[in-house]
Parts: C-alpha cells; sequence; structure tokens
C-alpha cells in the first residue's frame, strides 16, 4: 500500500501553528486546541484533522528498529537524589566497542520517554557512543504511551526533583562501565532548558547542545565549561526572546559557543515525526551536533 505523503509545515495556517504551539507546550488543552482552530473557520470536524495531522507519527519517522543487532538496549534504574524512590533511563550502546567509549545524555520533550526520543538515542549510539535518556516521567508511572496523557503529567512534575535527577543521571552515565569519562548532552525543547541548565551544574560536562530550549539564568552562565552549541528555530517568538541577554552572558563569560538558526524553522524542527520537520535544517544541526561530540568527546 502507496502511503500518502507527509503533510510539512507548508500546509498548516499560521495561526494553527500557533495554536499548535500552545497545545504543545500545556498552554492550552486538546479541547482548547480544538476550540480555537474551529474559530478559524474551519470546523470541529476540520479542527479534530488537523490536531490528528500535526501529532507525531512514531512508526513511520522510526529510523533505528529497538532490536537492532548493532545495538544492546536496556532501561536502567537508579536512585533519585530526593526521596527514596528509583529514577529510571533508556540505556543504549553498540555491540561493538572497540576500547572505552564516550557517553551523550538526552533529554526528552515535555512528554517523556517517547518512541520518537527512545529512536533518537538509539541513533546517538550507533555514531560510536553510549547513550542515556532518563524518563522524566518516572516518577509519575512513565511514559504513559499517549501524548495527551503524557502532556498533562508533565504539568504535575516536581521540577526542582526532576532537575535533580537529571543531574543524578548524568553522574551515572559519567562512570558508567565502557565509558571513557568524556561527557556530551543533548536536549530538544524542554529537553533543551534542561541541557542549558546542567551546563551550569556539571563542570565536567564537555560539550552540550540545547536545541530550542529556554536559556539558563543569566548569573549562572559563568558556571558553563562545556562548550556549547545553541540551536534555534527561526520562528520561536517564546524562546529566542531570551537569546540575546544569554549570548550577551556566553560572550562575558567566555563560554566558547556556535549558534545554528536555519532559516524558514519552526519550534520542534528536529522532531521527524510531526510536520514541523525540516529535514534540511535537521539534517544540519545533526551534524554540527555530531561534528561537536567527535571533536570534543572523541579526542
Amino acid at each position: 500500500m502507496t502511503l500518502p505523503p507527509r503533510k510539512t509545515i507548508d500546509d498548516f495556517d499560521p495561526d494553527v501553528l500557533g495554536l499548535f504551539d500552545q497545545y504543545v507546550h500545556g498552554v492550552i488543552d486538546r479541547r482548547g486546541f480544538i476550540a480555537g482552530a474551529a474559530r478559524l473557520a474551519i470546523g470541529v470536524t476540520a479542527a479534530v484533522g488537523l490536531l490528528a495531522a500535526l501529532s507525531p507519527q512514531f512508526a513511520l519517522a522510526q529510523k533505528i528498529k529497538p532490536d537492532d543487532v548493532r545495538l544492546k538496549t536496556a532501561y536502567r534504574e537508579f536512585d533519585s537524589p530526593q526521596g527514596n524512590d528509583k529514577a529510571r533511563g533508556y540505556l543504549v550502546q553498540p555491540t561493538k566497542a572497540k576500547g572505552p567509549l564516550p557517553v551523550v545524555l538526552v533529554v526528552h520533550e515535555n512528554r517523556g520517554l517517547n518512541p520518537h526520543i527512545e529512536d533518537v538515542t538509539r541513533r546517538i549510539a550507533l555514531e560510536g557512543y553510549i547513550a542515556f535518556a532518563p524518563d522524566g516521567l518516572f516518577p509519575l508511572g512513565g511514559y504513559p504511551g499517549d501524548e495527551d496523557r503524557a502532556r498533562e503529567l508533565f504539568g504535575k512534575l516536581d521540577q526542582d526533583k526532576a532537575r535533580q535527577d537529571f543531574i543524578a543521571a548524568a553522574h551515572l552515565l559519567q562512570g558508567i562501565e565502557g565509558g571513557n569519562g568524556h561527557m556530551g548532552a543533548v536536549g530538544f525543547c524542554y529537553g533543551g532548558s534542561m541541557v542549558n541548565f546542567l551546563a551550569t551544574q556539571l563542570p565536567s560536562l564537555s560539550a552540550a547542545a540545547p536545541f530550542y530550549g529556554s536559556a539558563p539564568d543569566p548569573e549562572d552562565v559563568p558556571k558553563i565549561h562545556a562548550e556549547m552549541l545553541i540551536v534555534l528555530a527561526a520562528k520561536d517568538d517564546r524562546v529566542n526572546a531570551k537569546w540575546p541577554e544569554y549570548e550577551k552572558a556566553l560572550k562575558a563569560a567566555h563560554v566558547t559557543y556556535a549558534m545554528f538558526q536555519p532559516e524558514g524553522t519552526v519550534h520542534g524542527f528536529n522532531n521527524d515525526t510531526t510536520p514541523r520537520y525540516d529535514e534540511k535544517a535537521a539534517k544540519e544541526a545533526w551534524s554540527r551536533m555530531l561534528a561537536l561530540f567527535a571533536r570534543k568527546l572523541k579526542t
């Protein structure tokens, strides 16, 4: 059976994309998106269809199968620094590693460890890294298998605890068996914000690539030791509003950084499960990330 061509952002009204961005980030819920889209003279039925078209298609976008023989995968629990509970992440490493490997922490968007982020983790591991993707939703039962439910759960997270759990995950990864001690981090949306935060908290972090994530507190920027690749979308007012202040702080602190902001992109352009995906921009951002990791972690 021939599948219909996947839609791109050019197929959607900018006002609909604006509503979807609010929906993705929890400003409005599913009902709010449908009501807002319906008011744009398209009706409720069409609004429901638009939401379906904009939502992730995990199976269509998967690049590396979970049982790929080139990789070893496992879910690994670790102690949470706050309380007596556990945290958990998805650990992926090449099956045929020659010597110790550098490590990369992968931080998900605001839906927890969904199939897309697991696939991204496998993609990174195949480049010669031990990759670990914690699930921020694990204290609430883990990624529930449904994006709406995941987004709802995310609003209930104790974010202070979540930040400490990600720091603990980084420490676990850096000392993991088979690792060479050189660590990088990449994250997307919420994960980009978390990677910006982690860069201010982990002096041992060598390279960081936050994708369209909120900037850290300016007063914390001088604590950054990692080389930074800041990836921003062209059309992303919410995140980009903080970039001038962030860049000023990076320069003042003499942090080595590069910024990549491909023309015409929207928030989430690296996520190839949705129409916001921009293939050319995503490939270039991915290539720059891998180049940074290779230079800082493999040499």
